[in-house]
């Protein structure tokens, strides 16, 4: 386990976005503190996956800053954040159909030492690639897939694909946007068992987005909870389901939605 660090690996400072007339985000300050697991939470609209895509590069931002282990990176776009070890998955999956589990897999272990598909590469590279892409797929619970064709894979098991991709390029941290999104409920157990499972390693650091309540209370360190665009709270599972005003937001005076 690691020693916890008193440093944020990951903060924003007022962080704002703008559509024309309507604040997305407003003024949003966030700290996330290195190999914990933190989770984002709102109704529908509530700026969740767009304050998302501003910590990841895709949005730029109309006022504010985004920090990265204390360094500005807010001119910088999505690939440059991957080469600073921010790694992100959508809502969609994000794999090539056309080739195996295990290809897909290396194909990222390679593309992060820095051949990617380079076939003149020594046969004993590759076979090393090749066991490290199979260990992560053990991690993610996918390795009796190995050899199979990921467009015949079902919605969830893309989704445990497309988060042995992410391991294999070794982020810092993980950015999950929703990895539950169209899964049946017969799925959904074996995502959170990855999920504890990297939780409770302590050796990565992951921000979620998800609908799924019961989930997020029993995976998360700490949660935040966007209204409107606005942080209304940040704290601890326990304070969180306490809190009237993530109640109100919620309309449920205590009872959440999906």
């Amino acid at each position: 386990m690691n020693e916890k660090s008193t440093e944020p690996i990951i903060e924003t400072r007022d962080l704002t976005i703008r559509f024309g007339g309507h604040v997305a985000v407003d003024s949003v300050n966030f700290a996330m503190q290195p190999f914990t697991l933190k989770s984002i939470i709102g109704p529908n609209g509530a700026g969740k996956t767009t304050f998302f895509n501003m910590l990841t590069g895709q949005y730029k931002p109309t006022g504010g800053s985004v920090f990265l282990k204390g360094k500005n990176i807010t001119s910088l776009g999505p690939a440059e954040r991957t080469k600073l070890g921010m790694g992100r998955s959508f809502q969609l999956t994000n794999i090539f159909p056309q080739l195996t589990v295990l290809e897909n897999v290396r194909v990222a272990v390679q593309s992060r030492q820095g051949f990617g598909f380079n076939f003149w590469r020594s046969y004993l590279h590759f076979s090393q690639a090749e066991d490290e892409a199979y260990a992560i797929l053990k991690e993610v619970l996918l390795d009796d897939k190995w050899d199979a064709n990921s467009a015949a894979l079902t919605h969830g098991e893309k989704r445990k694909l497309e988060i042995a991709i992410l391991f294999a390029l070794k982020p810092e941290i993980l950015f999950l946007d929703e990895p539950t999104a169209g899964m049946g409920q017969e799925e959904v157990p074996a995502i959170l068992e990855i999920l504890n499972t990297i939780r409770d390693a302590r050796d990565r650091t992951i921000l979620l987005v998800e609908h799924k309540m019961d989930m997020i209370m029993s995976l998360s360190d700490s949660i935040m909870v966007l209204q409107e665009g606005r942080l209304i709270a940040d704290g601890a599972p326990e304070e969180i389901y306490r809190s009237k005003a993530v109640q109100e937001a919620y309309l449920g005076g205590g009872t959440t939605r999906d």
